[in-house]
């Protein structure tokens, strides 16, 4: 068997930024031992496998797709960067002639639309929703350290994630989102854009601190600068060792999550946010009136080939 391969950088448009992920083409589905082993070898953040929904449709004329997204070592419910690439392999490598494709997902249908160089995707929104002390009941210590850092005390739980992730930074904020088990950690406004991109986060600290799967994700935020040019909205990092992804250098289905959260504190609709890992990325967010989320940005394609079965 042979299956199409690209890596697709995106959320940029200079090779070797953004997010890479692996896009594969296939005819019919796989055992699901197959697309995680595949994915395992490739070792990027997502892989996404395209299949057309029926066997008659190809991916030059079919508008419709089916899309399933691996880490190296699971199947995820969504991801921004690596639908983003499945359209751009569409759009760009196919030359796919519908205005829009849909791809059928764990997450219920995403519509991608080509804009001159960006693409847009439709994607669902995720409120966090604030923690509060009687939400940690069964963690009982607290740290009369760092109560002065947040608006609540913590409990174990959070003093290994906060000690894990921000160190002695003060924390603004804590929000939490159950369907996508992301945690929100916003820093003080005081804090420089230097302490949002100088942290060290510890993957094996994080992970030994919750174990109950409750936690998938962790994002750690601040406001934009708006002296700055461009004129972020916000900024982000986002890791999630608990996927096998130390640190996920542009993550779309954080955005999510990020995009409602500073919707709310800023008063946007619009947005313009940029993700602070080592190769960066941006992206366009835009709240729509139906409680979904417009999520664009650009693409470059590094890599091209086979895989050999």
């Amino acid at each position: 068997m042979e299956i199409p391969i690209f890596i697709v950088d995106a959320f940029t448009n200079l090779p070797f930024k953004g997010n890479p992920a692996a896009v594969c083409l296939l005819n019919h589905e796989l055992r699901d031992e197959l697309y995680q082993k595949i994915a395992a070898e490739i070792n990027l953040s997502e892989t996404a496998f395209i299949t057309a929904d029926k066997p008659s449709v190809d991916f030059t004329k079919g508008s419709r797709f089916n899309l399933r997204w691996f880490t190296p070592t699971t199947e995820v419910n969504l991801c921004g960067h690596a639908t983003l690439a499945s359209a751009a392999v569409l759009f760009k490598h196919k030359q796919n002639m519908n205005s829009t494709v849909v791809f059928e997902t764990r997450s219920g249908d995403l519509s991608v639309v080509q804009q001159g160089e960006d693409l847009v995707m439709d994607f669902p929104l995720n409120p966090p929703t604030k923690q509060v002390p009687d939400q940690f009941t069964e963690l009982i210590m607290v740290s009369k350290t760092n109560i002065c850092h947040c608006s609540f005390l913590l409990g174990v739980f959070m003093l290994c994630v906060l000690q894990a992730s921000v160190g002695d930074h003060p924390v603004q904020d804590v929000y939490f989102n159950a369907n996508t088990k992301k945690l929100l950690l916003r820093l003080e406004d005081t804090c420089d854009r230097s302490v949002l991109t100088g942290l060290q986060v510890k993957p094996d600290a994080l992970l030994s601190s919750d174990k109950s799967g409750r936690v998938k994700g962790l994002i750690v935020t601040m406001k934009g600068s708006p002296d700055c040019q461009p004129s972020y909205d916000f900024y982000s990092r986002y890791f999630s060792p608990w996927n096998g992804i130390p640190e996920d250098p542009v993550c779309g289905s954080a955005h999510t999550v990020l995009a409602s959260y500073w919707s709310e504190e800023l008063g946007k609709k619009k947005m313009l946010a940029f993700q602070c890992s080592g190769r960066g990325g941006e992206l366009q967010l835009e709240l729509r009136e139906d409680g979904r989320l417009n999520i664009a940005g650009k693409s470059v394609t590094v890599l091209q080939g086979t895989i050999t079965l």
